[in-house]
């Protein structure tokens, strides 16, 4: 699902495409902006977002075996919620059945 599919799958719901649209963008937006500070965004039921430090380290290319430097960086990261993990282990099973 893709976020016009997204979109369009909150319209049905909701009655309308635009305040769907305006729904996802003003969640997404609020979202990235409170992880993008530091504050850790939970919804109960569905996961966390928050901010991670990856601190700089020592790779190597695997073209050339190489050694390089990767730079610290900061990213985003999403743990999914008790619900959402069980809901997904359940529908797996599902699918896992039909092939």
């Amino acid at each position: 699902m893709n976020k016009k599919e997204l979109v369009d799958a909150i319209a049905d719901r909701v009655g309308d495409r635009k305040t769907a649209t305006e729904a996802v963008n003003a969640v997404l937006d609020a979202i990235q902006k409170a992880v993008a500070s530091g504050d850790k965004v939970s919804i109960t039921g569905f996961g966390a977002f928050e901010m991670v430090h990856k601190p700089a380290r020592s790779a190597r290319n695997p073209s050339t075996g190489a050694e390089i430097k990767v730079a610290e960086s900061w990213g985003p990261k999403f743990r999914p919620g008790s619900d959402f993990k069980e809901l997904v282990n359940v529908e797996g099973k599902k699918a896992a059945k039909k092939k």
